[in-house]
């Protein structure tokens, strides 16, 4: 049932006359995470107006991680630009006018949409999982990473994975995955406000593998029609019907990017072995403490990973001060030859070294152990020296 938060008991009571019998009201945050222990049929929480914008957007922090089956719902007095950005950065659902009936009651109505899709047939809980793959730095091989590694989640739990690609100006999904339909890619879902669920369906492309795969506008004008917010809840709503929602996401940071990887359950940085890509690997790890990014959230992986080139991986270890998560082996001739055939070399080298590294990291990222996967000792001197 939906809660109302909201230190004013008249504003409590007025906010309560549009919402269904049954709802309740609670005076303060910390009421609220009492009310919540002792309850388990609440789906959407509205902090109410009184509640100061900072503590409502923390407040849906919060509940973003304790909670991610609630959605939550800013009814507020006044409705700037700042205050939707930080709302779509904390995660909120909706952001209304805490008059606006008709917005509350259609609000409400999509977090029980939302709610019971999360629960399924059976009621049990749906918990999909976000993968954002981004890299500071553009040619190290991020999309190749993206697209075999969400055909090798779907290969070992045969779940339902959706593909997208972020990068709204020069996209390759397609081309990796030799799909080139007209009138199918994010730009043919976009209208005015609110996503539709439907038209986002009917522009997903299902692959022969069984992922399905949301393209990138066919030419780079089109990115322009795509806004941060749009693009942040066409991912929402994938979230909700797939288990696995696997982003590839532009080089460099932006305002599509950054909402994406704060969205986002884990962040799948890909480095190569290069001086350039391992300076800016560092300033992306100091971004990431300036957002407040938990460690466990970020995933460091090393692509086309061969000590021939002079860094070892040890290297880069004591050059960022953290360990790295994963590496993939260098083999530029089967990356190229899947590319140029379209056909990537998880489907079509499944035994190759390159894709027992994709599958290696995909059973880390699902969960699963992997067989193979014996204890190295990494070197820890070299090139850079820890500090």
């Amino acid at each position: 049932m939906p809660v109302v938060v909201d230190p004013d008991p008249m504003v409590v009571e007025t906010l309560l006359a549009s919402m269904p019998a049954g709802s309740h009201g609670v005076e303060s945050v910390d009421r609220l995470n009492a009310w919540i222990s002792a309850h388990q049929d609440e789906y959407v929480v509205v902090l109410g107006p009184t509640l100061t914008d900072e503590e409502a957007v923390t407040t849906c922090e919060v509940l973003r991680t304790t909670a991610p089956a609630i959605s939550t719902i800013l009814a507020r007095e006044e409705l700037t630009g700042d205050l939707l950005a930080a709302a779509m950065r904390c995660g909120a659902r909706d952001v209304v006018h805490h008059s606006d009936t008709a917005a509350i009651t259609d609000a409400l109505s999509r977090a029980f949409e939302l709610f019971v899709a999360l629960r399924g047939p059976a009621g049990a809980m749906h918990m999909s999982k976000v993968i954002a793959v981004f890299s500071p730095k553009g040619g190290v091989g991020r999309t190749t990473l993206a697209t075999n590694l969400a055909l090798a989640i779907r290969r070992q739990t045969e779940q339902r994975v959706a593909l997208v690609d972020a990068n709204l100006q020069f996209g390759d999904v397609g081309v990796l995955l030799n799909l080139n339909p007209k009138n199918r890619s994010m730009l043919d879902a976009i209208g005015g406000g609110e996503p539709d669920r439907d038209i986002l369906e009917s522009v997903m492309i299902d692959h022969s593998t069984g992922i399905r795969v949301l393209l990138a506008p066919p030419s780079p004008e089109g990115a322009d029609l795509v806004t941060p917010a749009y693009l942040r809840k066409m991912v929402d709503m994938l979230r909700e019907n797939h288990d696995w929602v696997i982003i590839d996401l532009p080089s460099g940071l932006n305002d599509h990017s950054l909402g994406l990887l704060d969205a986002a359950d884990q962040i799948m940085v890909v480095a190569a072995l290069e001086i350039t890509t391992i300076k800016n690997l560092r300033l992306f790890l100091e971004v990431a403490d300036q957002l407040d990014y938990e460690r466990s959230k970020i995933r460091l992986v090393i692509n086309r990973s061969d000590a021939a080139q002079g860094i070892r991986i040890g290297d880069v270890e004591a050059s960022i001060r953290r360990p790295i998560d994963g590496s993939v082996v260098a083999d530029g001739r089967l990356a190229v030859l899947a590319v140029n055939r379209g056909v990537p070399f998880v489907i079509s080298h499944p035994e190759s070294p390159l894709s027992r590294d994709i599958f290696a990291l995909a059973r880390t990222i699902v969960g699963e152990p992997d067989p193979t996967q014996t204890d190295k000792a990494a070197a820890k001197r070299g090139l850079f020296a820890r500090r």
